[in-house]
């Protein structure tokens, strides 16, 4: 019971973490969605270490218990009037088995009913119609498919796919969620990231909750 009730609380923090980011970005990429007709977005939450999981996947520090008196709260009328706004999510299938492992355990689908492609060479249980498996190119999945499609991408780890995504140039913007906890080791953010990437901070934000959001355009 203990170790579900972690679960669930950090399912949960999971699912804040990301409408928290996507709230406060509501205005910016609506003006930006009026340049141009797509944007790939990498969001994450991680340890103040660098870390998006232990090294056996597991995710149960999320549920941090830090307070932050001086930190912004976020109206859940806004933040759900923003998910709307997503029109799609791309992640490894890692990250896709520990949203199956929520499921299970009678936590939801993090992801609602938006179209959600899981980059595998696995053969792995489909749960859902809006869940497509992808094995190909990572670029042309993203140039050819989904920016002709959809307008406002976000992939949602894990780390080799969030360092693939950055060192093809795919991204236009990181969203670095940070958590008041250090777990020593585990699985980094970005993985196999074999170039410099120049990023320029455009917001960074605390919460309540002792969480630090940082959103950085990528450069190049």
């Amino acid at each position: 019971m203990l170790r579900d009730g972690r679960s669930r609380r950090a399912a949960g923090r999971l699912r804040n973490i990301a409408t928290r980011h996507a709230a406060s970005r509501l205005l910016d990429i609506s003006e930006t969605m009026a340049r141009s007709d797509s944007h790939v977005t990498i969001h994450m939450a991680a340890s103040l270490d660098g870390f998006i999981a232990r090294k056996d996947g597991s995710v149960d520090w999320l549920e941090t218990s830090d307070e932050f008196a001086g930190g912004e709260t976020m109206d859940p009328g806004f933040v759900e009037a923003f998910l709307n706004t997503i029109d799609c999510y791309v992640m490894g299938s890692r990250t896709y088995e520990t949203a199956l492992s929520f499921e299970a355990k009678g936590l939801g689908w993090a992801y609602g009913d938006k179209p959600t492609f899981v980059l595998t060479h696995r053969e792995l249980p489909r749960t859902r119609d809006t869940v497509e498996f992808y094995s190909g190119d990572l670029a042309q999945l993203v140039t050819d498919r989904l920016r002709p499609a959809f307008r406002s991408i976000w992939f949602v780890g894990g780390s080799v796919v969030s360092a693939e995504c950055l060192r093809l140039g795919l991204a236009d913007e990181v969203r670095y969620s940070i958590l008041p906890v250090l777990i020593g080791d585990g699985v980094p953010f970005f993985e196999k990231l074999d170039k410099d990437i120049a990023l320029h901070l455009a917001e960074a934000k605390a919460y309540e909750s002792g969480m630090v959001e940082l959103r950085y355009e990528v450069r190049g």
